[in-house]
């Protein structure tokens, strides 16, 4: 039972919500609220909406000034899990727990009610490339589930240097390197977010949900799926479940990740590359593992390790931000963790705000991001760069498309004849 101290605090919280609701502003999880282009506007303070002054907007928020990607919480401070759960009663009957609902019962297509599929713990991440520490969470995964339903969902996101394997390669690695999950592994083009599973979860008749996450996401999943129980889908209770710490100087599966994998490929080192891949895969499919790896990344000379890698150089990923060479405002970026795609309406010091084309907005560290590929699957994926129609960057995208190497300037013949 709540106390009655934890019930005025949800009251107070929940006044200022809903004063910020009558002025559409949206909300960043720490007491900020941002109007439609970005601009913070107002604050929560004991309880209550505060508008700011004209100085006190253009001020650093509190809670970012001091935020950085490095100082993630040791695990003696994280919880092991974080269980959300709805909060907002509606008039759609309860589940069998007796939590209320907030959205119809999903029904099957002659309109009666869905049978009740219990729990679902679900796996949403880029293996990209899969490694031995993704043997990790997997198994974690699977201790989680118990005797409930097990997906795991590899994201939809691509690209040469952070994402190089298609989904259907990522698949085929997956369910080859992990036999003992591979009927678990989940190929599906329309589960290209952790919203897109979640609703997925919810409309198949799921009524609890567990995600499975390493341990520097627990919050960040926590607060993302919480947010929206009961809008977009709706759960008796969301849990995010921590599959343990990663140490990326240490040896072994604790340290193995997918940006060492990447770099060991582009410097064509099968030493380091084998010590990420299962013993179950020998040394020769080790190998044109890594081979294909380089070729998916079309691997070239004077590329640079924090396009690749960015959680090694974290220094020159940060400059580049801050003399505006990338991630510039309103460029469409792809958050590589949960899979949200949207513009950038707010840059910080090392994080950016953004918001998708349903309103959602999401807070993201810059090694968490890239610029998003529009019409995937197949060759008409158009970087953000190369989307601005009238730009060399466009004509060069659309030359390779083509196949037309030439393009004739017609415009300045006809001035040179005039």
């Amino acid at each position: 039972m709540k106390s009655f101290f934890s019930f005025l605090s949800e009251a107070r919280t929940s006044q200022a919500a809903e004063m910020a609701a009558r002025q559409n502003l949206t909300g960043d999880g720490h007491g900020n609220w941002y109007d439609k282009d970005g601009n913070r506007v107002a604050v929560t303070k004991k309880g209550k909406l505060e508008m700011l002054s004209k100085k006190e907007k253009q001020a650093e928020p509190e809670a970012d000034k001091n935020e950085s990607p490095k100082e993630e919480p040791k695990s003696s401070d994280r919880q092991r899990s974080v269980r959300q759960m709805p909060v907002q009663q509606g008039e759609f009957g309860t589940f069998g727990d007796g939590t209320p609902r907030r959205m119809p019962v999903p029904t099957r297509a002659d309109g009666t009610p869905k049978e009740d599929l219990g729990d679902l713990t679900v796996v949403f991440g880029r293996f990209n490339p899969p490694t031995i520490g993704h043997q990790k969470l997997l198994d974690a995964a699977k201790k989680a589930a118990g005797k409930g339903r097990l997906k795991i969902y590899p994201s939809r996101s691509q690209d040469k240097k952070k994402n190089p394997y298609d989904p259907d390669e990522k698949v085929d690695v997956m369910r080859q390197m992990f036999p003992d999950h591979a009927e678990n592994i989940v190929n599906d083009p329309n589960s290209r977010t952790i919203f897109d599973v979640l609703k997925q979860g919810h409309d198949d008749g799921h009524s609890s949900v567990k995600i499975v996450v390493g341990a520097d996401r627990v919050k960040e999943f926590a607060k993302l799926s919480g947010d929206y129980n009961g809008k977009l889908y709706d759960f008796s209770g969301v849990e995010i479940v921590s599959a343990g710490d990663r140490d990326p100087d240490a040896e072994g599966v604790e340290g193995m990740s997918a940006s060492k994998m990447r770099k060991a490929a582009v410097d064509n080192d099968f030493n380091t590359y084998r010590t990420g891949i299962p013993k179950n895969i020998d040394d020769k499919t080790a190998k044109m593992m890594m081979n294909n790896l380089r070729k998916k990344m079309q691997v070239k000379e004077g590329w640079n390790l924090w396009e690749i890698a960015p959680k090694f150089d974290w220094k020159n990923l940060r400059e580049n931000y801050v003399t505006d060479k990338i991630f510039r405002k309103d460029t469409v970026i792809e958050n590589l963790n949960h899979g949200l795609v949207g513009k950038i309406i707010r840059r910080g010091t090392n994080y950016v705000i953004a918001v998708t084309e349903d309103n959602i907005m999401f807070k993201s560290w810059l090694r968490d991001i890239t610029e998003a590929v529009v019409n995937y699957p197949g060759p008409s994926g158009v970087p953000a760069t190369e989307r601005e129609v009238g730009t060399d960057a466009h004509r060069n995208y659309v030359s390779r498309l083509s196949g037309v190497k030439d393009i004739k300037n017609f415009i300045n013949k006809h001035k040179k004849n005039k």
